[in-house]
């Protein structure tokens, strides 16, 4: 069974910065893709940025240059740098995984707040 294990979330001023982490209990390279996706209170889960295996990276338009998506395939994690982050930003950021199945982990709060 596949393993995501998120970490880096928590409270941050706006304008300010957060590492996000997904650590893969397997082989990174064994998923198509690797991405980071979010769920704030009464809205849908939706995409914040992916990687697939290869190295392509795709943003969501929300993004607009303020998050960079990387991967590192020695520690089999995925980072997510978000910078310059507003209000708009909280919500719980969760780690997908995808190959023929869907794998997530079980995110982490990301709150802005002043």
């Amino acid at each position: 069974q596949v393993q995501l294990v998120e970490s880096g979330g928590g409270l941050v001023q706006p304008g300010g910065s957060l590492r996000l982490s997904c650590a893969a209990s397997t082989n990174i390279f064994s998923f198509l893709a690797m991405g980071w996706y979010r769920q704030a209170p009464g809205k849908q889960r939706e995409l914040v940025a992916t990687i697939t295996s290869g190295g392509s990276r795709r943003y969501a338009d929300f993004v607009k240059g303020r998050f960079t998506i990387s991967r590192d395939n020695a520690r089999n994690t995925v980072n997510l740098q978000m910078n310059s982050l507003q209000p708009d930003d909280t919500a719980v950021y969760y780690c997908n995984a995808a190959s023929y199945t869907n794998y997530w982990g079980q995110g982490t709060q990301v709150t802005v707040s002043s």
